[in-house]
Formats: structure tokens, sequence, C-alpha cells
């Protein structure tokens, strides 16, 4: 397979255009930007907003970014399985955009948000299926203007596979535009690919090598001297040339088996020629990857950086658009940032960035990636500036009447996440299980976790979590998780709720007294106010 040679950023190479939008490349000389790590001088960056994003880029000054890439929802008539494939989470892009038209007019106002927020010098990426990118291209040439399209990007996300009525759906498009200046940042991507060491003809040797050839003729034809005669009846008039070497050197080097004998004579490039002394030896060379990209694979199964979530895409992807279309540094923006894979390529090539996203699912979700990826840490906004590896997360709805309103789903990811376990990712026949906490250097290792649930891998230490998005919840069900506790045999279990009644939590006690099996009770408040944690 081809290796890839990513561009480094050392230096920045710049394209100007000119009135029709294409012109050859320029040098330019290193960014002038600050140096990496700094924070923008424009804007907030390290930064995780979570709410709709049209609202959120109003707020955003004009010009402030230098790179955007959006993967939103394709308008699919198919149901995608948000976040780890969990039935209770599944939208249907179907009801959310009855339409191509609806879809459009749901992109529009937000791409041209995105558009006024680019720099004239940046770029903007905008990634989709064949659903409605036809539809969608139109209406970024509208937003950017068509002279501003550099390149539709070809990414092959899959092998080809059998269908039996049309042929098979391999790839996704990438609209790459840029911002309307004169300049915008571009390095060339490289990749090391075997060629020919071939300055001649590659031909067949008697002994069955491979080797590189010259010409025994030159162009032209003489009328005197031996170069313009017939040798071993091969005449080079015949063809408007002449011999370059004499006959005596060709018939050495024929003593020698150097010369190549065509199988037909005077037929197209059938003429003797004379063999190298050394077999062919082919020789690697980089050469530029074009606007097809055959090099990255999808996130399988096996992948290490699989988090579940239906339409992630390879951190690799992002790296190389973050390479080629940036400097350290520079800004970079996801507006539909979903689990945060742009976050954390711009994260671990030096880049500022700040990611927009609906779910406060997947907000808490990618903020668990940059801890665990990056090793960043999650702060305060009154602390951050002290903390150059420190990010935060807005806009969550950390209040009680927040999280009464917000899907079922969502408020029981929010618990389980915020008591450091992990969600259950089979939400119908979960038997009464939310999530699982687990102990210190007991958590399943990621290749099992991908397998699926079942007993025998959880049969290590873990604690089970159930949660209620309930006021009052009553002794009948305590007593449903007991019965949980005592068929998964589990010394330990959490129960999450807005408030108990007595008799919830007299049975706790009792249920204790009884099997010795613990139930720790956490209100909501509790976790607002970080007071689970001791009892963890």
């Amino acid at each position: 397979m081809a290796k890839c040679k990513e561009p480094s950023d050392g230096g920045e190479r710049r394209k100007s255009a000119r009135s029709s939008g294409r012109a050859g490349a320029k040098r330019a000389g290193p960014s002038a930007s600050p140096g990496p790590g700094r924070p923008s001088s424009l804007i907030d960056t390290r930064v995780i907003y979570c709410g709709d994003n049209l609202e959120q880029l109003a707020r955003l000054p004009d010009a402030c970014v230098d790179l955007i890439y959006i993967d939103p929802p394709f308008n699919s008539n198919r149901n995608y399985e948000v976040f780890w494939g969990e039935t209770k989470e599944k939208r249907s892009f179907e009801d959310r955009h009855a339409s191509t038209q609806a879809y459009i007019d749901y992109m529009r106002p937000r791409c041209v948000q995105l558009a006024r927020v680019l720099k004239k010098t940046g770029s903007f990426y905008y990634h989709c299926d064949w659903h409605a990118s036809h539809y969608v291209k139109v209406m970024l040439d509208q937003i950017f203007g068509e002279n501003n399209l550099l390149n539709e990007i070809v990414w092959r996300r899959t092998n080809s596979r059998t269908e039996s009525h049309q042929w098979p759906r391999l790839h996704d498009c990438v609209f790459l535009y840029t911002g309307g200046g004169q300049r915008w940042t571009f390095h060339p991507t490289m990749v090391e690919g075997e060629i020919a060491k071939q300055p001649h003809t590659l031909i067949t040797g008697v002994d069955g090598e491979k080797y590189n050839s010259k010409d025994l003729t030159g162009p032209g034809v003489t009328k005197t001297g031996e170069s313009g005669q017939p040798w071993h009846g091969y005449n080079p008039k015949t063809f408007g040339r002449h011999w370059g070497y004499s006959h005596a050197t060709m018939d050495e080097w024929d003593r020698a088996g150097r010369i190549h004998w065509p199988k037909k004579k005077g037929a197209a490039g059938g003429f003797p020629r004379l063999l190298d002394d050394t077999p062919f030896e082919p020789k690697a060379r980089a050469v530029q990857i074009g606007s097809v990209w055959t090099d990255i694979d999808r996130i399988n199964q096996s992948a290490k950086e699989r988090l579940g979530y239906p339409t992630q895409k390879p951190l690799a992807l992002l790296e190389r658009i973050i390479r080629a279309s940036s400097n350290p540094n520079d800004i970079v923006l996801d507006a539909f940032c979903g689990c945060g894979t742009a976050l954390v390529a711009a994260q671990n090539l030096g880049r500022q960035w700040v990611g927009i996203d609906i779910s406060p699912t997947a907000c808490r979700v990618m903020a668990k990636r940059l801890k665990d990826v990056c090793g960043m840490r999650e702060s305060e906004p009154g602390h951050r500036a002290k903390d150059a590896n420190s990010f935060i997360v807005r806009d969550l709805p950390w209040t009680i009447d927040k999280l009464r309103a917000i899907p079922h789903f969502e408020f029981e990811n929010w618990a389980v996440i915020a008591l450091g376990g992990v969600p259950n990712k089979v939400q119908v026949g979960d038997m009464g299980i939310d999530g699982r906490i687990f102990p210190v250097g007991t958590k399943p290792a990621d290749a099992a976790t991908r397998k699926g649930e079942t007993a025998s891998m959880f049969a290590g230490d873990w604690f089970p979590i159930q949660v209620k998005q309930s006021e009052r919840v009553g002794r009948p069900d305590i007593d449903a998780f007991e019965a949980v506790m005592e068929r998964e045999d589990r010394s330990r279990g959490f129960f999450v709720a807005f408030s108990y009644t007595a008799d919830a939590e007299a049975e706790a006690v009792a249920f204790w007294k009884r099997t010795r099996r613990k139930i720790t009770l956490i209100t909501v408040r509790e976790i607002l106010d970080e007071l689970h944690v001791q009892r963890l």
C-alpha cells in the first residue's frame, strides 16, 4: 500500500487566485500568527458549545476562522442510530428533513453564517454523500461563489461490495471552497509510490530480468557514412533515423549479449535496443495526492478509535484536511462536531479550535475524548487562561429545569457519564441497566467492548447504574433494581433520580441489611453540586 507523507508545517504554500479563482502556486514565509498553544485574540478557542449552531455562529465576529470543516447530518431516508446505536436515541433524518428542499432550507442559513465567519484567506470543507450532494453544491456556489470552489474531493470510504440492482455506492464527497480572497493556505500532501527508474524503455532480457534500455538510433537521416547504412538487416532510414553508434561497437555489444532483438523486424518500436548493465530497480518517488482519496479507510469494527458513533470519520481524514489547509495555531471550527474527531485532530496538530453540537451527550463524549486521547483537562472559564492544555464546555443543560426538559435518552447518558460510567449500548432488552461503573483497572478492553455487551464480557468487577428522569422515585423502582443486582450478582449499584420517597430510601437500607448489597441513591442536585463524588 502506498505510504502517505503528510506535509510539514514549517512553511506555508498558498495559491493566488485570478478573477477566475485559479492560478499557479506561490510560496510565502512562515505564518505570523501567535506560537502554538496561544489562544486567539479574536475569539475564545478550545471551547465546545452545546446548542443550536445557528445561534452560536451568530455570536462570532466576521472573518475570525481560518478553516471550517462540517459533516452535517445527511438528508437520508434511512435512520441513523446516533450515539452508540442506542435504540432510544435513534433519530430519523426523514422526520427531521422531510424533503431535500427542507434539508437545504435547514442548512442554508447555517452555511451563510459559516461563510461570514470564515476569513478571506480561509478554507471551507463540506462533507456529504450522494443523497443531497448536488443540491448542496448549488447552495454553496450561491453562498461562497462558484469561482471559489477549489475541489470536489472523492473519499472512497469502503471497498466494493455486491449490489444486484445498481453500482455499489463506495464514496463520500467533500466540497472545498475558499473564503474568496486572492490567497489561501494550502500544503500539498505527498504520497510515496513506486515508479520505474526509467529514462529509457523497460524491456525483458533473455534471462527474464527487467532492464532499462537505450535507443541505438537518433532522429534524422544521414546520407554518408555507415550511420545511415543497414545493420543486421535493419535500415534506420526507413523511419527517418540514423545509427547513433558505429557498426563495430554495436557488434561488440551484440557478442556481449547486450542487444535486445525484437520479435518482429521493423515493427513499431521494433528496432534493436541496448540493455543497461544492471537489472531494473524500482525506486520510490513522492507524488502529490489528488482529489480522489483511496488510502484512508473508514472506521471499522476493530479500529481503536471507534466510539460506536455511526457517522464517525477517521482521525486520519481530518488530520489530512487540517494539515493541508491550515497552519499551526490557526483556528479550526466544526459546527456539527458530533464525537469530536475534528477537535482531536486540531488539538494534536497544534491548532486552536471551536466545536458546536446540539446534543449534550455528544458534548460530554467529545469532552471525555479530549481528556483520554489528547491528555487535556476540562476547566472552568475563570481558570482556563492559566492552563494552556485545558478546554471548557459551555451551555450544557446543567440546571434542574433543563435536565427535566431534555429527552430521556439524553438524560440517561448525562447521568451515567457524570458518574464516570459507561452508557449501555443496548437499550432494548437492557435488563434494567442504563450504565456501568468500572473500578480502576477493571474496565474491559476496547476490543472486547466492540464485540457487544455479553454477560461473559462483564464477568469482572463492575457496578450497575439505573437512571430515572423522575421526581420521588418510590419503592417499586428500588425493588426492580434489587432484582437486577441479585440476578447479576453485584455487590453495589447506583440509582440516579431527582428525588426519592421515604419508602425508597428505607428499602435501600433494608436491602443492605438483608443481602449486604449496597444501593447508593444519588440525586441530580448532588451531581450538579458535585457532592456525589464522595459517595462514589
